[in-house]
């Protein structure tokens, strides 16, 4: 078989989709899997082993007109198309072309005339992590197996992820006895953030003769956190903007750890397997029994509580009243 992952969203929403590639390799030895993502997550899907080909969304949607977006999907040859995220175009696009099973989830209304195998998975009020919800997918290919988080980590396959030296020549563990802590302060407004104030008071808590810290994010980030950055100069070594996606899983893969909201980095970090320390809301949908860090060294903080009232807002005081004691003991529990 040959079989399309549709999923046009972001890197947190792609690590997730990962598993399903994994599974499908499994199930059916031999099937070829073809990737239909964006150029910013391409460097994701190709480090991933279980995916043999990328296609970028972003390259077909620029094509001239309808019938050469039909010719693309219908050249790609594929048994199966499966809309991890469904969008309406590809879900249009993959009909014309004459993809022989469409399978999509039943909740949207432009799936009903596009698919012709529907799925009804609930996801806002699930009580299952988003990986698992993108698993049950599998349903439309005769896979009825449920997983457990614990099967996730063994299914990402980011073994294209390798080592740099010359990202990690000023703070790896190996070129000095320091363990190398990644702060991931920002989220791009994907996630309720901790606030720079904590991560200060955590900064200030963690000896520097035991910690090398390094800030990442992107550069739009970096000038946002201008006077947090330069009050911490003499701790930490300031990466926002300097990283292009590969580089910056080549200095996770590196790292010993990482601290962040819900971001991409975080679920790549909890891939690579390096300690990944999420920081959570209590709220559903973004709560962490949807959205947690999952890999064997990944773990997460949350209020015991529950609360909606930054709903319409991303300042949420519940994020904020993680203590980065709390946060500073778990990275010390790292050292022992």
């Amino acid at each position: 078989m040959r079989i399309i992952l549709s999923r046009t969203d972001s890197i947190g929403d792609v690590v997730l989709t990962l598993p399903m590639a994994g599974v499908l390799k499994q199930s059916f030895p031999g099937c070829t899997i073809l990737f239909l993502g964006r150029n910013y997550t391409r460097p994701v899907i190709e480090a991933c082993e279980h995916i043999d080909q990328f296609y970028s969304w972003d390259v077909i949607s620029g094509l001239r007109d309808q019938k050469a977006r039909i010719s693309f999907f219908s050249d790609l040859h594929a048994d199966v198309i499966i809309h991890v995220f469904p969008v309406r175009e590809i879900c249009m696009l993959a009909k014309q072309a004459g993809i022989p099973k469409r399978i999509a989830t039943s909740r949207r209304f432009f799936t009903m005339f596009s698919c012709n195998r529907l799925l009804y998975i609930p996801r806002k009020n699930s009580s299952l992590h988003e990986s698992q919800l993108n698993l049950r997918m599998l349903k439309g290919v005769g896979i009825n197996r449920e997983f457990s988080l614990d099967d996730i980590p063994g299914l990402y396959g980011l073994t294209g992820v390798k080592e740099d030296q010359t990202l990690v020549t000023h703070h790896a563990s190996r070129v000095t006895d320091k363990f190398t802590l990644l702060l991931h302060p920002k989220s791009k407004g994907s996630a309720r953030e901790w606030g720079l104030d904590n991560y200060s008071t955590l900064i200030g808590l963690l000896p520097p003769e035991k910690f090398n810290i390094l800030i990442t994010g992107t550069k739009d980030e970096g000038a946002q956190m201008q006077p947090f950055l330069q009050k911490h100069q003499g701790r930490i070594k300031d990466m926002t903007g300097k990283l292009t996606l590969t580089q910056l899983m080549a200095l996770i893969k590196s790292s010993g750890a990482m601290v962040a909201a819900s971001t991409g980095p975080l679920h790549l970090a909890a891939a690579l397997g390096i300690r990944a320390i999420g920081l959570y809301a209590p709220m559903r949908p973004i709560f962490p029994q949807r959205w947690a860090p999952l890999g064997k060294n990944a773990t997460f903080l949350v209020l015991d509580k529950t609360c909606n009232k930054c709903r319409k807002t991303l300042d949420c005081t519940c994020i904020r009243a993680i203590t980065p004691e709390a946060v500073a003991e778990k990275l010390l529990d790292l050292l022992k």
